[in-house]
């Protein structure tokens, strides 16, 4: 095993309170020590996610990063306690945290597919505002030249994403990241509506390939590809429509990349400037598929530690499985994805077939 410091990226998938199984991943890769994070992109909780990293790692330590972003996950829980979600959050049990069960989310998701937030949330309040606004510098975030960032939100008006730099960023992108358009109103930056960036870029990588000098991305997954069977009811059938539209974006990258390492391959992009892309992914098909869209909402303490938990023990699985790949190759297995092959992400054949370890 090697002991030597290795360079990466991050990609962080949005996905409300499934964050915390990306907070998970992130304690377990800094409480190791032998990455460095080069730079980070995400979307909605995964902006989140990257930006409270980024005001952790201020001052260079990964002890105050891993305090900052416990915080942070503790705040959530602590603020949404009281309002009506998180009173259903708190009735629900160990092993059955979705809330579609409750008559409390029933009733607001009945309303806002009736009612819009214009008139729902007239004052535009959002208890985000305030718990990042405490919580970050974004003086001190912008000016990190440790850490690169990358925040994606939706342009309401052309359809399009738009990637913010970490020059650019405060509370307002942030929101606009997360900006779910049934319960927010959009964010307006310099006079353009935004929505959450999960829509068109869950999370963008494209930025990555440009400004970061590593290879490696890792991908840290909480909205699963593959689900099996189709839906018969129809807030299942909403749930998996809403959960494909989330992923199509990273799907083209993905499918993107693989064309590109095909061309490598084969020779054909010698001198040409373009780069190999070494991709890898940290998630657990086996805790998040069975958890309902609903539970994205839950921000229970109980529901939040049960996946930051989940998110520790998967990234200490790929580190120990996977640590000597980061520099040498990617243990994600695109081609298979892309051939239809539904159990590529199983664990049980991340390499590509010609690769021999």
């Amino acid at each position: 095993m090697a002991d030597t410091e290795k360079l990466i990226n991050l990609g962080l998938q949005g996905g409300g309170s499934h964050g915390a199984f990306t907070w998970g991943v992130l304690d377990r890769l800094l409480a190791d020590g032998r990455v460095r994070i080069e730079a980070v992109t995400g979307a909605s909780a995964g902006a989140m996610n990257a930006v409270v990293l980024a005001q952790g790692l201020v001052n260079g330590s990964h002890d105050e990063a891993r305090a900052t972003l416990a915080k942070f996950w503790r705040e959530v829980s602590d603020i949404s306690a009281h309002s009506p979600l998180g009173v259903a959050s708190g009735l629900t049990m160990p092993g059955f945290w979705g809330l579609s069960g409750s008559p409390i989310y029933t009733m607001l998701d009945l309303t806002s597919r009736l009612v819009s937030p214009y008139q729902t949330n007239p004052f535009n309040l959002n208890p985000l505002r305030g718990v990042l606004g405490g919580m970050i510098d974004f003086d001190k975030v912008r000016a990190n030249q440790c850490l690169d960032l990358f925040i994606s939100a939706t342009n309401v008006e052309t359809g399009r994403a738009r990637v913010f730099r970490k020059n650019e960023l405060t509370v307002d992108h942030l929101l606009a990241s997360a900006c779910l358009p049934t319960v927010f109103q959009a964010v307006e930056i310099d006079g353009v509506p935004y929505w959450d960036g999960g829509y068109m870029g869950n999370p963008p990588l494209w930025p990555l390939f440009e400004a970061a000098h590593s290879d490696d991305v890792v991908i840290v997954q909480i909205n699963p590809f593959f689900r099996k069977g189709a839906p018969r009811d129809a807030p299942e059938i909403s749930d998996r429509m809403t959960e494909i539209g989330f992923n199509s974006s990273l799907m083209s990258e993905l499918r993107a990349i693989d064309f590109v390492s095909r061309l490598i391959e084969d020779g054909r992009l010698e001198e040409t400037g373009y780069r190999r892309v070494l991709v890898h992914m940290i998630g657990d098909e086996k805790t998040l598929v069975p958890l309902g869209a609903s539970s994205k909402l839950n921000t229970s303490k109980p529901f939040l530690d049960m996946l930051f938990k989940a998110g520790e023990a998967a990234a200490h699985k790929w580190l120990t499985k996977h640590f000597d790949d980061i520099g040498e190759r990617s243990t994600l297995d695109l081609r298979a994805i892309f051939q239809g092959e539904e159990h590529a992400l199983d664990g049980k054949r991340l390499l590509p077939k010609h690769h021999h370890p």
